[in-house]
């Protein structure tokens, strides 16, 4: 479904991609590790568009490398920043409202499915996005994403200061992308909840691929960790 290939990046003059290769097949959650400063962030701000790069990335068989980021999102790539970057002034509901297509008959979410999975943002829902906690701010930036029917989700650090049980809905959330046939790009720093929805996993260090394999293989690679993702 994706395919990047010899992905490079650039800050200006910093080069901080080095000829990425990596591919998600669909239905497929894949964990992009690596510490701080790695390139997985930038690596997802290539593939929609939001950094100077050159190499390939193929979504469905076309390129998009090249296209706008508006463009790469109609395509069916969703993408949930670290930022979250709600709309504070609007509403809950007005923020997913915001998450649709417009002319996308057929869509598979709906308001329902969103309150449904994060009850609590039915309770909001007429309630100011710059007033929620950062918990219910990132259920929202989630389900705004989903409201838009992307085929695949880039999901950069959904879990980042989150409490406990935030977390364990988070990871329910993926489970039922998953369920839906839908793809999951997870930057993520938490190995356990990676490692324990993730099909494949991927580690990054200095901008490039250094490691390929299932949650089990990578558990077993001690070295690997030890290198690249242990502090």
């Amino acid at each position: 479904m994706l395919q990047v290939s010899n992905l490079h990046a650039y800050y200006g003059k910093s080069h901080v991609l080095h000829g990425v290769d990596m591919h998600v097949k669909g239905g497929e959650i894949v964990a992009l590790l690596g510490r701080n400063g790695s390139g997985r962030s930038t690596t997802a701000k290539a593939i929609m568009g939001l950094v100077n790069c050159e190499g390939s990335v193929l979504w469905k068989g076309k390129e998009a490398l090249g296209h706008k980021t508006y463009e790469i999102a109609h395509l069916g790539l969703g993408y949930v920043p670290e930022s979250r970057d709600i709309f504070p002034k609007l509403t809950v509901y007005q923020n997913l409202l915001l998450g649709q297509k417009r002319g996308k008959k057929n869509a598979r979410w709906s308001f329902d499915d969103m309150y449904r999975m994060f009850p609590r943002l039915k309770e909001r829902e007429h309630t100011e996005a710059g007033v929620l906690s950062g918990g219910e701010q990132q259920m929202l930036t989630l389900c705004r994403t989903l409201m838009g029917d992307p085929d695949l989700v880039i999901i950069d650090e959904p879990t980042e200061g989150l409490a406990p049980k935030i977390v364990e809905l988070v990871a329910e959330y993926l489970k039922e992308l998953r369920k839906r046939g839908i793809s999951v790009l997870l930057i993520e720093q938490k190995l356990t909840i990676a490692m324990n929805i993730s099909d494949r996993c991927l580690v990054m260090g200095h901008g490039s691929i250094v490691f390929e394999g299932t949650p089990d293989e990578l558990r077993n690679a001690s070295d690997i960790r030890k290198e690249w993702l242990e502090v």
